[in-house]
This record gives C-alpha cells, sequence and structure tokens, in this order.
C-alpha cells in the first residue's frame, strides 16, 4: 500500500469525511483490521480563507506547496488536495514536489464521463463556480458545466463559508439548494456535481432528480485506487 500524503483542514470538517471514506475503503477492500497508510497536513483555514478573499493566491498556494513539501519528507507517495477551491494553485503544488498530485477535477471529469454525461451543473464557492481553473479543466475532458446565476452563486457560497465549514447543517439551506439545482436541471444539467467537499453534508442524492457528482467520495476512493495500485 502507497503512503498518501493529505492537504486538509480546508474545512477539517470535510476532511474529516476523506479520513473516515478512504479508511472505510481500504477496510472494505482489504478486510479484517486494514486501515490506510497516510499522512496528513491540516493547515489553519482561517488563514488561508483570509487570502481568498484577498485574492492572495499565490501566498496561499505557497502555504500548500510548504505542506506538500513535508508530506513528501515525511514519505508521502502522492498528494490529495482536500478541497476544490485550492485547485486553483494545484501548478504551485505539483512543481514544489516530486512526487504526483491527485486532480480532483481531473478525477470528477472521469466519473462524469463514465457515465456517459455530456452537461453539469456546478455547486461550489465563487471562486470555483465563476474562475476558469476548475470549470476550463472539465471542458477540456468535453464537459459542459453550468453554474447558478448571480444570486444563486451568492447563496451556495455563503452557506458554504458561514454554515457547512462550521458544521451547521440546516434545513432552510437544504431546501435552498434544492430550488438552485432544480433550476440548473430546468436549464438542462444532465447531473449536478457538489464541486465543494463540504456540500456533501448537505445535499443527498433524494435532492436532485438527476445524479449527483460527490467530488469528495470520488476524490477519496480514487486516492485509495491509486494507493492500492501495484506499482
Amino acid at each position: 500500500m502507497k503512503m498518501m500524503g493529505l492537504i486538509g483542514g480546508m474545512s477539517w470538517e470535510s476532511t474529516a469525511l476523506y479520513y473516515r471514506i478512504i479508511n472505510e475503503q481500504v477496510k472494505q477492500q482489504l478486510g479484517g483490521l486494514h486501515s490506510a497508510r497516510s499522512l496528513m497536513y491540516s493547515v489553519d483555514f482561517h488563514e488561508i480563507e483570509k487570502l481568498q478573499v484577498a485574492g492572495e493566491w499565490q501566498q496561499a498556494g505557497e502555504i500548500l506547496a510548504n505542506a506538500a513539501r513535508s508530506l513528501e519528507k515525511g514519505g508521502a507517495e502522492f498528494i490529495v488536495l482536500c478541497t476544490n477551491t485550492m485547485h486553483k494553485v494545484a501548478d504551485q503544488i505539483t512543481d514544489a514536489v516530486e512526487i504526483p498530485l491527485l486532480h480532483i477535477a481531473d478525477a470528477t471529469a472521469q466519473r462524469i464521463r463514465d457515465a456517459g454525461v455530456k452537461r453539469v451543473g456546478l455547486l461550489a464557492t465563487a471562486f470555483t463556480m465563476e474562475q476558469e481553473f476548475y470549470k476550463g479543466r472539465l471542458a477540456q475532458s468535453g464537459i459542459e458545466v453550468l453554474v447558478p446565476d448571480a444570486p444563486g452563486r451568492k447563496t451556495v457560497h455563503d452557506i458554504i463559508y458561514q454554515e457547512l465549514c462550521l458544521g451547521i447543517i440546516r434545513g432552510e439551506s437544504r431546501a435552498q439548494y434544492r430550488e438552485i439545482i432544480a433550476e440548473l436541471v430546468e436549464q438542462g444539467a444532465e447531473a449536478i456535481i457538489l464541486g465543494c467537499t463540504e456540500i456533501t453534508l448537505l445535499v443527498k442524492a433524494e435532492d436532485a432528480s438527476v445524479p449527483l457528482f460527490d467530488t469528495t467520495l470520488i476524490h477519496a476512493e480514487d486516492a485509495v485506487k491509486l494507493a492500492l495500485a501495484t506499482k
């Protein structure tokens, strides 16, 4: 089993899901008392969020690049960045280390292609919904991405940062997400990407009339596949 290096803490609520899913998957596949060989570098999300808002992506990227360097020195054989938004600085991370980064958008795109889906709705932070670092990567795989209108994007973003990242789950917020999902489906979305690792805390399969692609689950499952793959 390869040693995986997890960069977490963005937020720790979703990082805890990664840790649980990864270990459940290893146990399921290997049986017995098996669990994942992993290292985790968990950052202080307060610092990262302030840099996001200020547009200081280079500085935020250097924090994560240093985390990756630490994991590599500790023996990690590949990196899992446990967040969608901060894949904006994926190149800074890959440039800092010799080991590979398992990119969350690539893992998600592969699942979407396998399902035969061509047009998806994206729910994520405003950074991910509005900038091209994520949507553009999906487009390279032939996937058309729809996002909510401006008020919808603000609603999705605010619920992530003001509630989900703090572990707050509200029925009213779930209802708002359901309305936004329905609008995307009406516009032609064949499926919905839960493109922020916290959204899976709130939105479940029954909240949509189309399939959901849970990036937290997909990324964690692919991390286990890579860890268990024969060299």
